[in-house]
């Protein structure tokens, strides 16, 4: 009996230490994680302030007051390919997106009085004139999709675009005091 006694200690006593491990290595994770998630804020925070001074910096140059229409008429600068796609709301021209987004949104526009439904993006690829390699559709894709998640288009079905505009409530934003 006390070999069995002795094993079961030497169990209990083999088990209270891999408990003491696994509370080590959950207290460092915890750490890791509690640093993650101070990022993660960081990073969330910066989109947001970035997010807003572009919609201030935005709404300050398409606002013109009387006065100001008198004067010469300063236009807003041109976007650069690349550059963030805003929410659209009313009032907002179509002149805040890059080129390439704007030709897009000309695509499916044009084609829509025509009666042709949704486009694919296959189609918009043909209609900008870009060979229909899987690279080229799947970046006018990508496009249209960030166009439609922003309100300038209709996504009717994945993959499937058409006209229209629509307000988008935008992600994490925080109203602004």
């Amino acid at each position: 009996m006390a070999s069995v006694l002795g094993m079961l200690e030497e169990r209990e006593t083999a088990a209270r230490v891999r408990v003491e491990g696994l509370r080590e290595e959950v207290a460092r994770l915890a750490g890791v994680l509690e640093a993650a998630e101070i990022e993660l804020d960081r990073r969330v925070i910066a989109r947001e302030e970035l997010v807003e001074a572009l919609a201030a910096s935005a709404a300050e140059t398409t606002a013109v007051t009387g006065a100001e229409a008198e004067q010469e008429i300063v236009p807003s600068p041109v976007p650069v390919p690349g550059s963030i796609v805003p929410a659209w709301r009313g009032g907002l021209p179509v002149t805040v997106l890059a080129p390439d987004y704007q030709q897009i949104l000309g695509v499916v526009e044009e084609s829509d009085p025509t009666g042709q439904g949704p486009l694919k993006a296959r189609d918009i690829t043909v209609k900008l004139g870009f060979q229909t390699t899987s690279a080229k559709v799947e970046g006018v894709r990508s496009k249209a999709r960030r166009l439609a998640e922003r309100g300038w288009l209709v996504q009717e079905t994945p993959g499937m675009f058409s006209a229209g505009r629509r307000s988008v409530a935008v992600p994490d934003a925080v109203p602004s005091a």
